[in-house]
């Protein structure tokens, strides 16, 4: 199956799932395999995984990030940490025939226009932008021009430089988008997810909208999915364990099975549009429903009032509703009290 045919966000055909594995791969090929066996098995649509080189991403004196501390890499400078964690250029292809196996859509976020090149000549489906590029115009101009569809994380971003990254993706070509909603902290506190400006969004820019979820749980995907989320990405890790600075705040394998369940249960609780009785409604439609009765003896030629009828179950007879097509009507034939009327009872007044 040709991956492009897997990038469907905005389409009824369900939330684009994206399991972050980021740099959770620890600078390993094999631990990047066992990520995407993960991802696999969880359900999720996309793997994701970022493409760098850190003399192109990062200023050898650039501080470390504040939720780096505590972890083995708050001694390292960013620029030492994000050299160990390059996921190396020669790994991509195998990494992408890998996915293909698994029948997952491999994904990755490009951090220089240089990177942006190397992943077009991957053919890959799709480009992902992190947050920290929502003001880099001449990057986003650059990923635009490659004609894919583009996924665009806004962290740290208002709304008005929103408005400016989507007019400057749509401006320089780019015809298929999808803006997440995000916030940069590692892990995110409820109290920060703010997914009302997940629907601002959509409302103003008239575009699928997802989130990108650093919360620890799984409330804040099934809240964006009620809300109308079509991508939800979300990081995960083989362990929490692990060295490295995004492991803590990531799912491990069977959190993200889970995770990605929650989804697809919200996604079946949304059920359609459509307010219709369900299949299985139908059965108890007649039981709990009410037909017309004969509150008193309605003798053969009597003309009927609605003082003779009454409501009550079953309802797989003249319907309340019907009253005024009864009301008026002859009796054909002596009707007892507590008697189901039908339409054969009575006849049109002559």
């Amino acid at each position: 199956m040709p991956m492009n045919d897997n990038i469907n966000f905005g389409t009824p055909s369900g939330c684009f799932v994206i399991a972050e594995a980021g740099v959770n791969h620890n600078g390993s090929k094999e631990t990047a395999k066992k990520l995407i066996d993960i991802a696999a098995n969880s359900g999720a649509n996309a793997i994701k995984f970022q493409t760098f080189k850190a003399e192109t991403l990062v200023s050898r004196d650039a501080p470390q990030f504040p939720y780096v501390k505590g972890t083995d890499n708050h001694q390292k400078t960013q620029f030492e940490m994000l050299r160990d964690l390059e996921l190396k250029y020669e790994w991509h292809q195998e990494l992408i025939n890998y996915c293909n196996i698994k029948n997952l859509t491999f994904l990755s976020t490009p951090f220089h226009e240089s990177d942006v090149d190397f992943l077009s000549t991957l053919d890959i489906p799709a480009y992902k932008i992190a947050s920290g590029d929502v003001s880099n115009t001449s990057f986003l101009k650059h990923v635009a021009s490659k004609n894919k569809p583009v996924i665009a994380s806004t962290g740290m971003a208002t709304i008005t430089e929103t408005k400016a990254m989507h007019q400057t993706l749509v401006d320089a070509g780019c015809q298929e988008l999808a803006i997440l909603h995000c916030t940069s902290n590692y892990p995110t506190s409820l109290s920060d997810v703010n997914l009302r400006a997940m629907t601002t969004i959509k409302s103003l820019l008239n575009v699928p909208v997802g989130y990108s979820d650093h919360t620890l749980g799984f409330q804040a995907a099934i809240c964006a999915v009620a809300l109308g989320a079509s991508v939800i990405e979300k990081h995960f890790t083989l362990s929490k364990s692990m060295p490295g600075p995004d492991h803590k705040a990531s799912l491990e394998p069977k959190e993200l099975s889970d995770y990605v369940a929650k989804i697809r249960e919200a996604e079946l609780l949304l059920g359609s549009s459509e307010k219709a009785p369900t299949e299985t409604e139908s059965l108890t439609l007649k039981i709990v429903r009410k037909s017309l009765y004969a509150k008193t003896p309605i003798k053969a030629g009597e003309r009927i009032k609605a003082d003779m009828l009454t409501a009550k179950r079953p309802g797989d007879g003249i319907a309340p509703n019907k009253m005024n097509a009864v009301v008026g009507r002859v009796a054909k034939r002596d009707i007892k009290a507590d008697e189901k009327l039908n339409f054969s009872d009575v006849i049109v007044d002559i």
